[in-house]
């Protein structure tokens, strides 16, 4: 083998090694890894010393959504040496023109991601700053700013990162506005249900927790009102999505908003009962109301007891009051003790029950034989 074979070989090493990819030096690109790969291997301090800092500046305020916003960040953080590391080893090497725009791009793509990454992530404990405005908005409308918000965020920064690459949204909006009209039209109800949704959030017709119903749709306790839908969860624990535009198109019962909750009972005594008793019953069942704090005062709303009809089985006391609790369970609870001692007054009276009968009187019989009225009442015969 000659030495001139040898000189070509080197020299042919030399110019793969100095134009090896894109006409970048091999050496430089070992370099420029080896810049990238140093920072991965601090990541992990550098991360940490960027967010003892912040959580340093957080522990000097009294506030916890400072905290909250760090906690959130963390990731987006842990990314800035990644874009430290693509910059640095970008700009040690010797590009041309077009490799140097290009790297440009990039380092300024990932900038912007990461920005607006840490603005999207930052925005959901952010939005516990609306919480305070709880007596202008409502926790619904809270939720749906702190989306919309989110929303905003991942759309300015895709908008950002296609025009660094050159591409104009504008045009590219107004090129899917004929697609939008398409997808409109085809999509009526969800259009429909999300306007419905807003006008529940704006009426303030209920908040997650109340228990409404909905006749012929559902009956339960809201969890959450959503962009399309509102899971209401029913009593037997099953959820149900209702579409917002059944809500807002049909007469919703909010029982949460109720101030008190009613009792109206008919309690039928039979009519062998004296006056006396009856007005012995009433008394007392008005004696009763009064002395308990579990009923409303007739001075706070409408209370009374009243003998009211001659039935076709009884005579009819009208009970008509209010609980001041309007928790279902502690309503049973009131209700069943009123029951006990409405049983117990009207025992003490020496009046009964009445119960549906019918009275069959007979004239005559064969023989002449007279007999006294037999009363049906219900299976039995006296």
């Amino acid at each position: 083998m000659k030495t001139e074979d040898w000189q070509d070989f080197l020299a042919l090493v030399k110019d793969v090694w100095h134009n090896g990819l894109f006409g970048i030096d091999v050496g430089q690109i070992v370099v420029a890894l080896g810049i990238f790969l140093l920072f991965m291997v601090f990541r992990n301090l550098l991360t940490r010393f960027i967010l003892n800092r912040f959580i340093a500046w957080t522990q000097r305020t009294n506030t916890r959504i400072d905290d909250a916003v760090v906690e959130a960040v963390e990731a987006p953080i842990r990314f800035i040496p990644v874009v430290l590391g693509t910059f640095f080893a970008t700009a040690y090497l010797e590009l041309d023109p077009e490799s140097a725009a290009l790297a440009s791009k990039l380092n300024r793509s990932l900038i912007a991601f990461v920005i607006f990454w840490a603005l999207f992530r930052a925005s959901a404990p952010v939005g516990e700053l609306l919480q305070r405005a709880d007596r202008f908005l409502t926790e619904a409308m809270i939720q749906w700013l702190a989306k919309a918000i989110r929303v905003a965020f991942a759309l300015i920064g895709g908008a950002a990162i296609l025009e660094i690459w050159g591409i104009e949204v504008g045009p590219l909006i107004a090129g899917l506005g004929l697609f939008g009209v398409a997808v409109a039209l085809g999509a009526q109800d969800l259009f429909k249900n999300l306007i419905s949704g807003l006008f529940v959030i704006g009426e303030r017709r209920f908040h997650p927790g109340d228990w409404i119903l909905v006749d012929g749709v559902v009956e339960g306790t809201v969890e959450q009102i959503g962009f399309r839908t509102t899971t209401v969860r029913r009593f037997d624990k099953a959820p149900v999505f209702v579409p917002n535009a059944k809500l807002s198109d049909q007469a919703v019962t909010n029982f949460s908003r109720m101030t008190f909750r009613r009792i109206k009972w008919i309690i039928g005594l039979e009519y062998r009962s004296t006056a006396a008793q009856l007005e012995a019953v009433r008394d007392g069942i008005e004696k009763h109301l009064s002395e308990n704090e579990d009923f409303v005062r007739p001075e706070e709303t409408a209370t009374f007891v009243r003998i009211d009809s001659f039935n076709a089985s009884s005579i009819d006391i009208l009970l008509y009051c209010f609980t001041r609790t309007t928790n279902w369970l502690e309503w049973l609870e009131i209700k069943e003790r009123l029951l006990l001692e409405i049983k117990r007054i009207v025992e003490d009276a020496g009046a009964g029950f009445a119960f549906p009968s019918r009275s069959l009187y007979l004239e005559t019989m064969p023989n002449d034989i007279e007999l006294a009225p037999l009363h049906v009442t219900g299976d039995k015969h006296e």
